[in-house]
């Protein structure tokens, strides 16, 4: 069963171009990159050539008489002479890139040639992009994918691929929707947000019917990525990284969500522990919030480095960290207490990351203000504030009304309820936190 993506319309398009640059696709491990790339090359492609760095490690000795096209060519051939090479039929799909980044400096010299069209792709390339990121620069273009955003989820249970457009709609027209919508949509969202987005649970899930099995799939997921640590993170850094990512779950149980480094280890600072930070973020595992010096624009540049929250980029993997019965318990609201705000925002948030959105928070000083995230609008600064039932929003009526913050004039309520507007306070279901970005955009 082929999970639908938005990267299938983004390749279509990029296919379409007259002249196409190498188009680098980077993601964490799994989110179904390979799948996706396979599926568009054999519809588009006479001849497909995948080389595969990890796998294959032999590949490894393409680029040593030089990069050129003739050249490589040539290398994969004595390797593999099984595959040809036609102009303007053939794709070549690097796989697993990080284990060979070199191969990026050969890309300008594919662009400038024009016969093969080129894919990269790589589980870890984050982690290794510092490596590539100067090598062909303008020679090539680049694409993050993630793990499926509700949209995709919706399209995989079956729904058309309209469907996320009608949500937006009523977004837009501050339009409720109906008592039948209300009865479907968050139903389908608590099921999105036990699975998660990870191709292979989410198939798991669609081709039974049910939840079974999926936690220990999750797990082994989790545990593939502290497998990653273990292989490509160097020395300390190993004990460190894995310690970060203990230690998330935790910290996203306190009220204040803020990541602590001294639970992590006694006199930890934050110049020892930020490039850990960094490589869970590279790596997809994690999505860093950082911590606004004041809620005004610009976002970029307005931030404490050294304050910061944590969330796992898919809430799946989260949820599969916390005890035995924290999937039924979420399923039956109940018994997730101090958790379930931590999970509602890390839900939020990993959909907010999925839109392109970059994430700050904001508290003050005498902590009796903090707003969960701000998102940039056509007219100004909006922020949100996750609910994970109801309830009052102090903070939030207090950035909406207060002259201190002249950037913002209006304010999101992610709850449970329905889309309502009241005294510039827009209340919006927890379900359609995928379409914020975009429809915030609009404001």
């Amino acid at each position: 069963m082929y999970l639908k993506r938005k990267i299938d319309g983004f390749l279509e398009s990029w296919k379409a171009k007259s002249r196409r640059k190498p188009l680098i696709v980077k993601g964490a491990r799994q989110v179904g990159k390979t799948e996706s790339i396979r599926r568009f090359a054999a519809r588009h492609y006479a001849h497909v050539v995948e080389v595969n760095f990890v796998d294959t490690p032999a590949y490894k000795t393409i680029t040593a008489d030089g990069y050129t096209p003739d050249r490589i060519v040539a290398a994969i051939s004595r390797l593999d002479n099984r595959h040809r090479f036609v102009p303007g039929e053939t794709l070549l799909f690097f796989d697993e890139v990080q284990a060979h980044p070199d191969i990026a400096t050969s890309l300008k010299f594919f662009c400038q040639d024009g016969r093969y069209d080129v894919i990269c792709s790589g589980s870890l390339l984050g982690v290794h992009y510092r490596q590539i990121s100067s090598n062909s620069v303008g020679y090539r273009e680049e694409r993050e994918m993630h793990s499926l955003d509700f949209g995709e989820f919706l399209r995989a249970r079956g729904y058309g691929p309209e469907v996320p457009g009608e949500m937006l709609s009523h977004l837009v027209d501050s339009a409720p929707f109906s008592a039948a919508e209300m009865e479907v949509f968050p139903k389908l969202f608590l099921d999105f947000c036990i699975t998660g987005g990870m191709p292979e649970v989410v198939r798991t899930h669609v081709e039974s019917g049910t939840f079974e099995g999926l936690l220990d799939l999750q797990r082994q997921l989790v545990e593939a990525q502290r497998d990653d640590v273990r292989k490509y993170a160097s020395g300390l850094e190993q004990t460190r990284i894995l310690n970060v990512l203990d230690h998330i779950p935790a910290q996203l149980a306190r009220e204040n969500k803020k990541f602590i480094l001294s639970r992590v280890a006694q006199g930890a600072r934050s110049k020892d522990y930020w490039g850990c930070v960094e490589w869970l973020r590279d790596a997809g595992i994690v999505n860093v919030c950082h911590a606004l010096h004041f809620p005004e624009l610009p976002l970029k540049g307005n931030y404490d480095a050294s304050k910061y929250k944590l969330y796992f980029a898919d809430s799946g993997l989260l949820v599969a960290q916390l005890d035995d019965g924290a999937q039924e318990d979420l399923r039956a609201n109940r018994n997730l207490h101090t958790y379930k705000g931590g999970l509602f925002e890390n839900i939020a948030a990993e959909a907010l990351r999925k839109a392109g959105a970059d994430l700050y928070y904001y508290k003050r000083k005498d902590s009796t203000l903090e707003e969960d995230f701000f998102l940039r609008g056509r007219s100004g600064l909006v922020p949100v504030e996750v609910k994970a039932a109801g309830g009052r929003s102090k903070s939030l009526r207090t950035l909406v009304d207060s002259d201190r913050y002249p950037d913002i004039s209006t304010g999101v309520k992610l709850a449970a309820g329905n889309i309502g507007f009241e005294n510039r306070i827009h209340t919006v279901p927890q379900f359609c936190a995928f379409l914020l970005r975009d429809w915030i955009s609009g404001l």
